[in-house]
């Protein structure tokens, strides 16, 4: 009896053994499965992404359009004229990925009506262009475009609609294979048990051992278990520590600037009361010092919210070799004693038209993280030089345009990088530092701001020898924009009259007071209302009024939502809205229309005057 049991113990063993392979070999092709899955997950995105890409592009050139046919001028069709290749392009590569037979007809049939609703935008500008505003109104009127956008808008529907079904087909599979793998599993457990079962009754001793190792060895493991998780709980605080003395660091110099800032305005507003308070008219230099440190606070705020990626961009026609030329002593602190730094500026280098601010933020960034590569000191070049990418480089580079640029290069002698951290060097939250010393979005915001300002962005590596960055910024044709404080007479203020009633309406009682004083001040009529109820009234009351000044954020009714029913009440009210807050926030969380005439707070009364000089003077929005 006990040979019986050994042989049949042997044999479970043996079975449970073919079923522990079978186990891993299920693993094996689960683990294929998810892999497939993710890949079908990553595509549908992509899809989605460049659907959603044409519909935009479409809206866009919709928007131009109706601009265009509003005021015709021409800076309104460039969402247009840009539309199309857009178009192509992201059809071409969905083309690319999408290559089952079942999605030609779809993907043709939003091909054909985007270059349909393309085409009647073509036939309304160009009736317009001719001077036949009627016709093309009424070709607007006959609902073809609508009819051709609902045909595209259900054509996205139906291809992500698909995806979807095969999205649901591919995680039914793997549900399905994960639920073989677990069965597996649990046989080869069961059988595993009942042959543990067997061999203890023919070797105890060797089972009690092996029990006995088996206990230790789970006592090992827990107390490793122990270990890793304290690590990892001193790790993040650390990481917190690190993060709160970043903070300490940034807020001590944030009050430090706003001290001193504050000092200014306070001691120049003491100063010109004690001189009032004697009779001496000679206090214009103390307001002036005072207004100059409000306007310094102002611009540090911007700066701030440019940080926090809030501030909408604010482009203007820079000097490169300026902009760098000026960083110099900047960088020499920020990077250090071991790092050398040598600028190389070319000589009649192309203007470009980008945000100043967030250009150098990017070369500081880009500056810091070469830095970072050198931790035993090395050289950083950063160099300016014009050049011209041309149609092959474009072709190889997606979303690359053929043309000039201005290009600004760092360059560091550190380590470098592998092929593979370069391709993710962008990828927001992706760092090689640790979670102790990055936090993966230094290059992510460069990357944004170039692509947005119409550039692109390159990194050339080799490991162990250092890297560069190129950023490329379109070269920029038109009119040198000089800033109005540099040189010549001050613009005269441009000035109301008693005849032209403005109406201001905003919720914080100090702010209302200012800026009616402010409108009364450049001699305009000004009436005012802390909130939307009241401000609606006094509409109602005063035909007379010319022009609704009015706070965003508001309790009760949004200012948005006052404009509209004011415009609804007076089609022909002008409207100025402004806000803390910026015009990309308001904007983009839907608190304002892209069109709408806006006045970021803070604002000096001079600014104040010639925004609504110009609201009053157009006909159409700016």
């Amino acid at each position: 009896m006990s040979v019986f049991l050994r042989k049949r113990s042997i044999v479970l063993l043996i079975a449970t053994l073919a079923l522990l392979l079978s186990v891993i070999t299920a693993n094996l092709f689960f683990v294929g499965r998810q892999e497939a899955e993710q890949a079908s997950v990553q595509r549908s995105l992509e899809v989605q992404l460049r659907l959603s890409r044409v519909l935009s592009s479409l809206q866009d050139a919709e928007t131009g359009q109706r601009g265009y046919l509003m005021t015709h001028r021409e800076s309104y069709l460039e969402p247009y004229n840009a539309a199309l290749p857009a178009i192509d392009s992201q059809i071409a590569a969905l083309r690319q990925i999408m290559n089952e037979n079942w999605r030609e007809t779809p993907l043709d049939a939003l091909e054909a009506d985007a270059r349909a609703k393309l085409g009647e935008l073509g036939e309304t500008i160009n009736l317009a262009r001719a001077g036949q505003q009627e016709a093309a109104l009424a070709l607007v009127g006959t609902d073809r475009g609508k009819a051709a956008m609902e045909r595209i808008r259900d054509a996205v529907q139906t291809i992500n609609a698909e995806e979807q079904r095969t999205l649901a087909e591919a995680q039914a599979q793997t549900l399905r294979t994960e639920n073989s793998v677990r069965l597996l599993a649990l046989g080869a457990l069961g059988l595993a048990i009942l042959a543990g079962v067997l061999v203890l009754r023919d070797a105890r001793q060797s089972l009690t051992a092996a029990i006995q190792a088996n206990e230790a060895l789970q006592a090992s493991n827990s107390r490793l278990v122990d270990e890793m998780q304290q690590k990892e709980r001193v790790e993040a605080q650390l990481r917190q520590s690190q993060k709160l003395e970043a903070i300490g660091q940034l807020t001590g110099g944030i009050a430090h600037d706003f001290n001193n800032m504050l000092s200014v305005v306070i001691g120049n507003l003491n100063l010109l009361k004690r001189r009032a308070e004697r009779g001496d008219s000679n206090f214009q230099r103390f307001a002036d010092g005072a207004l100059d440190g409000a306007e310094r606070a102002a611009k540090l705020t911007h700066r701030l919210l440019a940080f926090s990626r809030q501030q909408p961009l604010m482009p203007q026609s820079v000097d490169c070799n300026k902009i760098v030329a000026g960083m110099s002593e900047l960088l020499g602190r920020t990077l250090g004693d071991e790092i050398r730094v040598e600028t190389v500026l070319a000589g009649g280098l192309w203007r470009t038209f980008v945000d100043p601010s967030q250009l150098e933020s990017s070369i500081l960034n880009l500056a810091v993280n070469g830095r970072d590569a050198m931790p035993g000191g090395g050289q950083l070049t950063i160099e300016t030089a014009n050049a011209c990418l041309d149609a092959a480089y474009a072709l190889e580079n997606s979303g690359v345009e053929e043309g000039q640029y201005v290009l600004v290069s760092v360059t560091d002698t550190g380590s470098g990088m592998t092929s593979e951290v370069a391709a993710q060097a962008f990828d927001p939250f992706f760092t090689t530092k640790g979670g102790a010393k990055g936090t993966g979005l230094g290059l992510s915001q460069v990357f944004g701001f170039v692509k947005q300002s119409g550039g692109h962005i390159k990194v050339y590596t080799e490991l162990g020898r250092g890297t560069s960055v190129k950023v490329y910024l379109p070269r920029y044709f038109g009119r040198d924009a000089e800033s109005p404080r540099q040189g010549g007479a001050a613009e005269p203020v441009p000035m109301g009259d008693a005849a032209t009633t403005v109406l201001v309406v905003e919720d914080e009682a100090r702010m209302l007071m200012l800026t009616v004083e402010a409108f009364r001040d450049l001699g305009y009529s000004a009436l005012q209302a802390d909130g939307a109820a009241a401000a609606l009234t006094i509409i109602a009351e005063h035909p007379e009024i010319a022009l609704l000044f009015t706070d965003v954020v508001m309790p009760d009714m949004s200012g948005r939502k006052l404009a509209e029913e004011a415009l609804r009440r007076r089609p022909n009210l002008k409207v100025i809205c402004t806000t803390g807050f910026s015009r990309n926030g308001v904007i983009h969380s839907g608190v304002l229309d892209h069109e709408v005439n806006f006045l970021p707070k803070p604002f000096t009364v001079e600014e104040l005057a010639r925004k609504v000089a110009a609201v009053l003077r157009e006909d159409k929005a700016l």
